[in-house]
């Protein structure tokens, strides 16, 4: 970890340990280490993490991070890792986060012992690809510097009318709802912009593959959208014509095709960025289709 940093003047006066919690979202075990293992310079002269900043100074922060490397676990691809962040291809039915049921079982806890950072995160039936930082640091640089562009892909039901499009409809949670999310125009939802293209249509099943670049990223956005469009999306169980939710009779061969689906057919398959951490090098990933969707569409990827 490198950080060069000219103090705006909304830090005057502040302390060092204040300016790093705040502006580069350092932990107080990070800090720490950074004081006692680190490098922490004010305008070229060593400085106490208590010692206070004046706009313009210059403040040098360095630290290496001897953390190894991310446990590697069958069925979890890394497709990319250094001492900041990894990029790594999280299977369907895995939650990210460590929680209640899901303690020792999470994406997360299977990679590390120690913390972890998502920069993004991702739904436990979505697969695909996810940045995973390893300090706060990494994860606040990422997240805010490095421009970072999600595409995924989805079976959807139905022909859609046009070939590519624009998808610019609030959302807002449902009344009386913890889950299930709306498009809304009374002024309640937060603005979401879904930018799609379909990819190929499937007459025999009638349903189609599509990509979706993500504008925004508001909870539930694809699938709330989609649904707006009039396009489920396939083994959606909040979202999809045989969910309690929000059913249809739209699509008669639905039910059968949401069985051999078995979870919400979204793949988050391509992250392109540039990379703050070492000097805006772009980089960009992609993960194939996995099995189950790529079945369903008679390829092989």
């Amino acid at each position: 970890m490198k950080i060069e940093y000219t103090v705006e003047k909304q830090f005057e006066n502040c302390e060092i340990r204040s300016v790093l919690a705040r502006k580069f979202n350092l932990s107080g075990t990070m800090i720490k280490k950074l004081k006692l293992y680190g490098t922490v310079d004010l305008n070229g002269t060593h400085a106490r993490v208590i010692d206070p900043v004046k706009a313009g100074d210059v403040l040098f922060c360095e630290f290496e991070d001897n953390s190894g490397p991310l446990n590697r676990v069958p069925g979890i691809p890394i497709l990319f890792e250094n001492g900041s962040y990894a990029v790594v291809d999280k299977p369907s039915g895995m939650v990210t986060h460590p929680g209640h049921g899901h303690l020792d079982d999470s994406l997360l806890t299977y990679l590390s012992d120690s913390p972890l950072h998502p920069v993004m995160r991702l739904d436990r039936e979505t697969s695909g690809l996810i940045i995973i930082a390893k300090d706060g640091y990494a994860h606040n640089t990422l997240a805010t510097l490095a421009g970072i562009t999600k595409r995924y892909k989805a079976l959807t039901y139905g022909k859609w009318e046009q070939t590519q499009g624009t998808i610019d409809m609030p959302i807002a949670r449902r009344p009386g709802s913890v889950m299930i999310r709306d498009c809304v125009t009374d002024g309640t939802g937060r603005d979401s912009i879904t930018h799609y293209t379909v990819l190929e249509y499937f007459p025999d099943k009638d349903i189609s593959l599509v990509e979706y670049q993500l504008e925004t990223g508001r909870c539930h956005q694809i699938r709330v959208h989609s649904l707006y469009m009039g396009h489920p999306l396939l083994g959606d169980g909040l979202y999809g014509p045989n969910s309690i939710d929000n059913p249809s009779d739209r699509f008669p061969g639905s039910l059968e095709l949401d069985k051999k689906m078995g979870r919400v057919a979204l793949h988050a398959y391509s992250l392109k960025f540039n990379d703050p951490l070492e000097n805006g090098v772009s980089r960009e990933f992609e993960s194939p289709l996995p099995p189950d969707m790529a079945s369903l569409t008679g390829r092989t990827e």
